[in-house]
């Protein structure tokens, strides 16, 4: 747990950017990995976890967009409070324009690590799909970066 549990909330936080459902997300599924605890081979257990995280932060995302009872104003409040460098929320702009799929991507890949192949296993996809989903993502990332509104 120790080992892996910064990278998780860190992947979870990323793509929910609410603190207390990516906890929620990272426990349940640190719950499951301990459930079947048994049956996950050692050498594995990052990639399984990983899985599981990402399996449960879709199905709360997709709760989440049934039931939208989010109070807007204090998110943009409690966001605004805290000092953020212009690039990083530049960059978060960014990343939050991408759909579910695209941003878990990027972020699995160039901020976790993890191969083509790893990354396919985790959210389903096969390689070659990940590759076009990703290049298409970064796609749209250099575009949003490079236009002159979004930086100023």
């Amino acid at each position: 747990m120790r080992q892996y549990a910064d990278n998780v909330y860190r992947f979870i936080l990323k793509n929910l950017r609410q603190e207390e459902d990516a906890r929620d997300v990272v426990q349940s599924s640190f719950e499951k990995l301990w459930s079947n605890r048994h049956s996950v081979d050692t050498e594995k257990s990052k990639s399984y976890l990983f899985t599981i995280a990402y399996h449960q932060m879709i199905d709360h995302l997709r709760k989440s967009k049934r039931v939208q009872l989010r109070d807007e104003f204090r998110e943009e409040m409690r966001i605004a409070d805290r000092p953020v460098h212009q690039l990083k929320r530049t960059l978060e702009n960014a990343l939050s324009r991408l759909n579910e799929t695209q941003r878990s991507l990027v972020l699995l890949k160039d901020y976790e690590g993890y191969s083509y192949n790893e990354i396919g296993q985790i959210t389903g996809l096969n390689e070659s799909q990940v590759k076009v989903y990703l290049h298409r993502a970064r796609i749209q990332l250099r575009n949003y970066l490079v236009s002159l509104e979004n930086i100023i």
